[in-house]
């Protein structure tokens, strides 16, 4: 087997230190599989890979990595790596029934689970919601209903009473922004509606639930932390002209000011009905106090910077793809130092920002096994940046408290299905054998290193 490239961090760096968390991330529906058993429900994201033409391939979560089973040797290779802490998240449709009454087999799953990472030493970071809302839900409005925020509140109720004790930190919500807008705006993620008057109701009830959720956790499970994770991109302009340089402005309130701005201020940037006038969301009193209510934590995903042109009707769109920037299997631009400039912008606007954990950034690579291995060494550079960009952040005055990788292993990448492969642990998904690939090894050898006293 060849040597295996090392990820390269200095000694003397904060990411370097044993208190600077690292961690693995996964999510439910893309790992868990046995979408039938123990009494789970449908989600919206089972109804929508049933439709045609949704997911590449006509792939489904069905199986996935079929987690739901293999968990025990999946917590023995979380282990192994010997990071600090892993991400997962829970099932909604597994845990309760449409009437709300608790689903013990599947609130048993995720109990064997947390209490096997906390016997090997793992912190547990849990999010309640990682988009398999359950159908029923979806049929009487889904978060374009007010109802939708409520019925997430019980949820987090139960969840946080059920699991009290076992869980590290909390995260309400996984990545907002992409319910709403790719599952309300355009349709390119499950339920696959198309209405933006639909998008920023979504969103309110999304933020909404949120805080109610804070709440109960607080209640039931008041030594966890508590938080939430969105997803970040950043903008250059296509020219200098001013009308590029107000897309690309436009295209940051839309992607990070919107969902920002009411957790930490407590308002909508009005910006944002510029950009799509008449689409206010009807807020009740005392929703945005709610909605900023203070968090423990803040998780922030990042993964590529955009290039953005104006729409010539007061908006934005994006520019042609440049063949002079390096690319993941996404089409993705890999851009490292704008997680640093989005760190440093949001400790600026946000004067009460809470501590940051980078709750997910990898990339996706066409990777293979060969004689017993995988070769991935643009992940490796890939990880080793944005650390150093992490790195830079603090350096800068951000408050950044860890690092988790997308993603323990391959999995379901939604619309695209299985083709995308975002592990750093192989996937072969007519087997389920799982492979280290060599990032998987540089990042074990990275910690096991981090872990030794300093002579």
């Amino acid at each position: 087997m060849p040597a295996v490239p090392a990820l390269n961090i200095p000694a003397n760096s904060a990411i370097a230190q044993p208190e600077f968390l690292m961690g693995v991330a996964t999510a439910s529906y893309q790992i868990e599989g046995a979408a039938d058993e123990d009494g789970r429900l449908q989600s919206i994201w089972d109804t929508y890979c049933d439709e045609p033409g949704r997911v590449l391939h006509g792939d489904t979560g069905d199986v996935a990595c079929d987690h739901y089973h293999r968990w025990e040797a999946d917590v023995d290779l979380i282990a192994g790596l010997g990071v600090d802490a892993y991400r997962l998240s829970i099932a909604w449709p597994r845990v309760m029934d449409e009437k709300g009454v608790p689903n013990a087999k599947g609130i048993s799953f995720y109990k064997k689970l947390l209490d096997a990472l906390k016997a090997k030493g793992v912190q547990t970071y849990v999010t309640l919601y990682h988009w398999d809302l359950p159908q029923h839900l979806q049929d009487r409005g889904g978060w374009a209903s007010r109802e939708t925020a409520y019925a997430f509140a019980d949820y987090a109720d139960l969840m946080s009473r059920e699991l009290a004790g076992k869980v590290t930190a909390w995260a309400t919500l996984n990545e907002p922004w992409c319910s709403a807008y790719l599952g309300y705006g355009i349709g390119r993620h499950a339920p696959g509606v198309t209405d933006l008057r639909q998008t920023t109701q979504a969103l309110h009830h999304l933020l909404l639930g949120h805080g109610l959720a804070l709440a109960k956790i607080r209640a039931n499970d008041p030594g966890a932390l508590r938080g939430i994770v969105c997803n970040t991109g950043v903008f250059g302009p296509q020219t200098d002209s001013a009308a590029d340089k107000d897309a690309a402005y436009l295209a940051h309130v839309q992607q990070n000011y919107w969902v920002f701005d009411p957790l930490m201020l407590g308002s909508y940037p009005k910006d944002m009905f510029r950009l799509w006038p008449g689409t206010e969301p009807l807020v009740l009193p005392g929703d945005m106090e709610i909605i900023s209510t203070p968090m423990d934590f803040l998780g922030i995903n990042y993964y590529f910077r955009s290039v953005v042109e104006t729409d010539g009707k007061g908006g934005y769109k994006e520019a042609p793809h440049s063949d002079k920037v390096e690319r993941t299997q996404m089409g993705w631009e890999v851009y490292p130092k704008g997680l640093t400039e989005i760190l440093v912008d949001f400790n600026a606007r946000y004067q009460d920002m809470p501590p940051v954990y980078i709750t997910e950034n990898g990339m996706a690579s066409d990777d293979s096994v060969s004689d017993g291995s995988v070769a991935d060494p643009q992940r490796i550079r890939f990880l080793e940046n944005h650390l150093m960009a992490v790195n830079d952040a603090i350096k800068a005055g951000v408050d950044v408290r860890g690092y988790f990788i997308w993603s323990l292993m391959d999995n379901f990448e939604w619309a695209y299905g299985y083709e995308r492969r975002f592990g750093i642990t192989h996937v072969d998904y007519t087997t389920q054998v799982r492979t280290p690939k060599h990032s998987s090894l540089a990042v074990q050898a990275f910690l096991q290193q981090r872990k030794r006293p300093q002579r």
